[in-house]
């Protein structure tokens, strides 16, 4: 429901869109991708990884659970710029040159036993030689430098932010009021480390190739690394 709640986007409406261009150039170079090879961003949100993506010159896939999202990003769709309403645990219909899955998109389920599910859909959906991309966070380094309470004024709404560690997930709890109306919500997600994923992707049969610390493609340290960055086919 936070997901697909226009007050998420309002709330994350000042993330880096530079930087993600950035990211995408160096990611599709680092994998060696062509123009005209084919991309599915899974759990694409409203679609600014897909859309600079795709003027890459990439043809490319993005699906989300969220319909609000989708109907977003539909309007920037092109002839190589599809969006779709998808459920990334199970396989799409296609296969791609790559998956990417940015922005730690990853680890918010109820049951444990879909993230073992949704690498084995991203598994089903890699061509031969495919790669597949999870960009999540570090939580070794952001458990260290949570801030536990903090105050944000986006478009006239002051949303309270409380952050904690509780039964191994990050708990973020936002509250805000708008035209009267008291609303809260709760992203809980996964705390999960470079050793969790080692052992979904050997349950999954997928084989890690590389594992970055940032959007630079530097390389991964547990203590001073921001993101989980992991490359594997």
């Amino acid at each position: 429901s936070w997901f697909d709640s226009p007050y998420y986007h309002i709330l994350y409406k000042d993330r880096d869109y530079d930087e993600a261009e950035s990211f995408m150039k160096r990611l599709s170079n680092f994998l060696k991708l062509k123009e005209g090879d084919t991309i599915l961003d899974l759990a694409c949100g409203k679609g600014r990884h897909s859309i600079s993506l795709n003027k890459m010159g990439f043809h490319v896939t993005g699906v989300d659970l969220s319909a609000s999202s989708i109907d977003y990003a539909k309007k920037f769709e092109t002839k190589t710029l599809h969006f779709e309403v998808h459920d990334m645990c199970l396989p799409y219909s296609s296969n791609f040159d790559a998956v990417f899955n940015l922005f730690t998109s990853f680890g918010y389920f109820d049951a444990e036993e879909d993230n073992l599910r949704t690498l084995k859909a991203i598994k089903a959906n890699l061509k031969e030689h495919g790669r597949g991309v999870i960009d999540f966070m570090n939580v070794h380094y952001v458990t260290q430098h949570l801030v536990p309470l903090e105050s944000k004024t986006i478009d006239g709404i002051i949303f309270s932010i409380e952050r904690y560690v509780e039964d191994n997930h990050i708990i973020k709890k936002i509250a805000f009021e708008y035209n009267g109306i008291s609303y809260r919500f709760t992203e809980r997600v996964k705390a999960l480390t470079l050793d969790n994923f080692r052992a979904y992707f050997e349950a999954a049969g997928l084989t890690l190739l590389h594992c970055f610390g940032n959007y630079n493609l530097e390389p991964y340290h547990e203590a001073t690394s921001d993101r989980l960055i992991l490359i594997f086919e």
